[in-house]
């Protein structure tokens, strides 16, 4: 059922009951101040490059197991936008000459 005034009334409704929920927040809150960093039971923050899980660690597994279909795809990746049109371009108009046939 759709009825504009009912969705601009809910609305209405929900951004109140948000902002009333935020006025219950913390008054005390300094922003670029100690209480922005993570607390890590009282040790210092390590450096970002020390800590940093790259993706390739991450997605071992993953990538592991479906090696047989990244290996090809990964040396068809260029990085030239004009091949990803072409390519689109191509895998659209196949699609649209098998809906055409079908139909």
């Amino acid at each position: 059922y759709w009825n504009a005034i009912i969705f601009v009334i809910a609305f209405v409704v929900i951004a109140l009951v948000v902002y009333i929920l935020r006025a219950f927040g913390e008054k005390a809150y300094k922003k670029d101040s100690e209480q922005t960093k993570p607390f890590l039971s009282g040790n210092p923050e390590p450096e970002k490059e020390n800590v940093h899980i790259r993706a390739g660690n991450l997605f071992w597994g993953f990538t592991e197991a479906l090696k047989d279909y990244y290996t090809p795809a990964v040396k068809e990746h260029t990085g030239i936008v004009n091949d990803y049109v072409y390519w689109f371009v191509i895998v659209l108009a196949v699609l649209f000459i098998i809906i055409g046939v079908g139909t």
